[in-house]
C-alpha cells in the first residue's frame, strides 16, 4: 500500500486472501482514505473493507470461459480443412476396398487406415461438440428411457468388475436435446469414472428434478434460475485434490499416463452443456471419489413429433445430380461414388460452370448437391440462382465447416437438407435418397 499523504483522499487499497474459521477461503479488498479537517492541519483515516470473494469468483469464472472460448474458436479454424482431407481419405479407402479381392493381404491394412481415420473424425467431432460449434439436432427427450436404453453399452465400457447402477425419478422432467450428446456425456463420464476406480467399484447414474434459486452455486459458469433436470454420475474411485478439479474440465488437460487420454472427454462434456444452456458442477476428495451434477434445462411446451435420425437405407438411383465442389478431390471422389450407385453425375468445381451445367440440362437435373461454403457463390445463393433454370430443384448441402459458420448463412433452416463432411459413400448415398425420395412424396 502506498505511503499516506495528508490531503490525499483515497491513500491506496489492497486485497488480500483469508481463512475463515469454518475453513472456507474468503477475499477481502481494504480500501484507505485520508480526511483532512478544515484547517488542514489534522487528519482522519477512514479504512473501508469490502469482502471481494463472489467477485474474485466470477473473475475467475470469467478467465475460465474465455479460455475455453479461444480453444473452441481454434478447434472450430481447424474443422473445416481437417474434415476435408478425412473426407478424401475416407472415400479413397473405401473404394479401394471395394475394389479389391478380399484375401488381399493389404486389404487388412485398408481396414486399419479406414478405422484410423474414422477414430479422426469422432476426435473431430469431439472437439466440435467442446467448442459448441457441432452440427446437433435436438429433439424432446425423457432421460429415463434414454439412460435406460444406453445403459447395457455403459456397462460394456465400464467392464464387469465395476457396479453400474441407475436411479430414476418416476415424474422426471424432458428436456430438448440431441440424443447423441447424451450419449457422449453419459460415455465420457463413465469412462472417467472407470479409470478413476482402477478395479472394483461402484458407478451410480441419478436424474431427477432441480429448481434453482437466485444465487445458484456451480462452478464453471452455472445457468440461471429455473427448472432444471439433474444428471448426476458419482464413483467411489481415487478422487481428486482441489487444484485438479478446477483443471479437469480444460482441453487437454489429463492425469492419465502419456497415450491413453486425448484430455477432451470431460472437456467435451463441458461443452455440451454449455451449448444446452446448463451447468456443471464437480465435488471430490482424494480417496473418497467423484460427483459430476449436470444441470439440462427442462423443456417446457409442446412435444413435437420424435424420429430416430436413421438415414434411409442406400439404394441406387437414376436421376440425374448437379454436384458442385472446389475442393477438386473431393468432386472426383463424390462423383465416383454417386455414379458408383446408379446417378448420373455432372460435376463442376466452381459456380460458374454449375450455372453453365444448369442451363444445358435443365430438364434432366433433379438434385443439386453442393458444399456450403466457395469462393465465388455460397450454395445457399447458388441454389437461388438454379431456381429459374430448374424449377422445383431439390438442394443437399455439404460442408466441412461448423455449424456455427453454416448457421450464419441461412443454410440450416429446419427445410435445408445437410450432410457433415466427413461422410461415407454409403451415408452419402442414403442421404442423396432420402432427398429424392422425399421431393417423390410432395
Amino acid at each position: 500500500m502506498q505511503a499516506l499523504r495528508s490531503g490525499e483522499r483515497d491513500a491506496g487499497s489492497m486485497e488480500k486472501r483469508y481463512c475463515r474459521k469454518d475453513g472456507s477461503v474468503m477475499w477481502a479488498n481494504t480500501t484507505v482514505f485520508v480526511i483532512p479537517n478544515t484547517a488542514g492541519t489534522e487528519q482522519r483515516t477512514v479504512a473501508m473493507v469490502e469482502d471481494a470473494t463472489e467477485r474474485r469468483r466470477l473473475e475467475e469464472q470469467l478467465r475460465q470461459t474465455e479460455k475455453m472460448e479461444s480453444v473452441g474458436r481454434l478447434a472450430g479454424g481447424i474443422a473445416h480443412d481437417f474434415n476435408n482431407l478425412l473426407e478424401v481419405i475416407i472415400g479413397h479407402t473405401e473404394f479401394a476396398l471395394e475394389d479389391a479381392d478380399p484375401a488381399e493381404p493389404f486389404c487388412a491394412d485398408l481396414q486399419v487406415a479406414l478405422k484410423a481415420a474414422r477414430r479422426s473424425a469422432d476426435l473431430t467431432r469431439q472437439l466440435l461438440s467442446f467448442a459448441r460449434r457441432q452440427a446437433i439436432f435436438p429433439v424432446v427427450l425423457y432421460l429415463n428411457e434414454t439412460v435406460a436404453g444406453i445403459l447395457s453399452m455403459l456397462r460394456r465400457v465400464v467392464g464387469e468388475n465395476i457396479d453400474l447402477r441407475s436411479h430414476c425419478k418416476a415424474d422426471l422432467w424432458s428436456v430438448m436435446m440431441d440424443p447423441s450428446q447424451i450419449d457422449q456425456i453419459l460415455a465420457n463420464l463413465c469412462v472417467n469414472a472407470r479409470d478413476a476406480i482402477g478395479d472394483v467399484g461402484t458407478v451410480t447414474i441419478t436424474l431427477g428434478n432441480v429448481v434453482l434459486g437466485e444465487a445458484p452455486h456451480i462452478d464453471h459458469a452455472g445457468p440461471p434460475p429455473g427448472e432444471y433436470v439433474l444428471l448426476s454420475v458419482s464413483d467411489d474411485g481415487c478422487g481428486m485434490d482441489q487444484e485438479t478439479a478446477e483443471r479437469v474440465l480444460e482441453p487437454f488437460f489429463t492425469t492419465k499416463e502419456m497415450g491413453k487420454g486425448t484430455g477432451l472427454g470431460l472437456a467435451t462434456v463441458y461443452g455440451i452443456v454449455q451449448q444446452n444452456g446448463g451447468g456443471i458442477s464437480i465435488s471430490s476428495e482424494p480417496g473418497l471419489g467423484t460427483t459430476f451434477e449436470i444441470h439440462l434445462p427442462r423443456h417446457v411446451g409442446a412435444v413435437p413429433a420424435v424420429t430416430d435420425g436413421t438415414l434411409a437405407p442406400a439404394q441406387r438411383g437414376t436421376e440425374t445430380v448437379l454436384l458442385v465442389e472446389d475442393e477438386v478431390d473431393i468432386l472426383k471422389m463424390v462423383k465416383r461414388g454417386l455414379e458408383n450407385q446408379g446417378y448420373t453425375v455432372l460435376a463442376a468445381s466452381t459456380t460458374g460452370e454449375a450455372t453453365l451445367l444448369a442451363r444445358e440440362h435443365a430438364d434432366d437435373i433433379q438434385l443439386l448437391v453442393t458444399d456450403v461454403i466457395m469462393p465465388e457463390m455460397n450454395g445457399r445463393d447458388l441454389r437461388t440462382s438454379l431456381l429459374s433454370l430448374c424449377p422445383g430443384l431439390k438442394c443437399l448441402f455439404m460442408s466441412g465447416y461448423t455449424a456455427d459458420v453454416i448457421a450464419q448463412r441461412g443454410v440450416l433452416g429446419k427445410e435445408a437438407h445437410f450432410i457433415q463432411k466427413p461422410f461415407s459413400s454409403k451415408e452419402l448415398g442414403a442421404k442423396v435418397r432420402e432427398v429424392l425420395d422425399k421431393s417423390q412424396e410432395k
